[in-house]
């Protein structure tokens, strides 16, 4: 069932959605050359309580982090610890979310470390441009799909893919709620937008092929062939005024 929310939640929302966007440019303040991930998660952290908020990671299904942190072919999920040490050139992946006043904000962004390749500048730039071609089908009476189709024309049109075993949702009181939001497919399908929808769009882009292996610690999601992934999410509202960005607040 897909859970619509009114004027009061959405206002609700885009507070811990607030939350989520400034945990996200003070990590990225942080990224550089020597620093664990396990760090970053510590700050992360602490930033989100001290905004009076839970982050909606830590102990979800079990997930031992506050925040995940995907460096290089690891696409989604990746673990924060002590031993996993940036270097100069990495990309680092980091999804976060908050949870305040009984709602949840959920996005994420790849973030170059120092200098990068030519290459991964332009995976950072596709992921991101693939999520706002599916922001442009975020009104009311458009089909779910026709996000999904917009996400991945644009990656393809990039030679890059789109991971598939992994989508959106929807998004509210719980974390992962109904609808799911594929990133692929034809359009005119799935459901049509409603006011009040909520949902969480993630394009997850390879350099490489699309396909990928889950770890052992049965979180850590990478790519088959080693290629770089990219991760850029935000969470939408769909109003009559067009799509309402919640963890996203200045677009390009």
């Amino acid at each position: 069932m897909i859970i619509l929310k009114n004027k009061r939640e959405l206002d609700a929302m885009a507070e811990s959605g607030r939350i989520v966007e400034e945990a996200l440019l003070y990590v990225a303040s942080l990224v550089r050359p020597g620093i664990s991930t396990w760090e970053l998660d510590r700050l992360a952290e602490e930033f989100i309580t001290k905004q009076g908020a839970v982050p909606s990671f830590k102990g979800y299904g079990g997930f031992p982090g506050s925040i995940c942190t995907s460096v290089n072919d690891v696409v989604i999920h990746g673990i924060p610890a002590r031993d996993t040490i940036l270097q100069e050139g990495d990309i680092l992946s980091v999804d976060l979310g908050a949870l305040k006043n009984h709602y949840h904000g959920d996005a994420a962004r790849t973030i170059p470390v120092g200098s990068v390749t030519q290459e991964a500048l332009r995976l950072i730039r596709t992921t991101e441009e693939a999520f706002f071609c599916g922001l442009d089908h975020c009104r009311i009476g458009h089909h779910l799909s026709d996000i999904s189709h917009a996400i991945e024309t644009h990656v393809r049109q990039a030679g890059c893919s789109i991971v598939e075993e992994y989508v959106g949702h929807g998004i509210g009181r719980n974390l992962h709620e109904m609808p799911n939001v594929p990133n692929f497919g034809a359009p005119g399908r799935g459901p049509r937008l409603q006011e009040g929808m909520v949902i969480a769009i993630e394009p997850m882009v390879n350099l490489g092929r699309r396909d990928i292996v889950v770890l052992k610690d049965r979180w850590t999601v990478k790519t088959r062939d080693g290629s770089l992934s990219a991760h850029y999410e935000n969470t939408v509202a769909i109003t009559e005024d067009g799509p309402r960005m919640l963890t996203c607040t200045q677009r390009r």
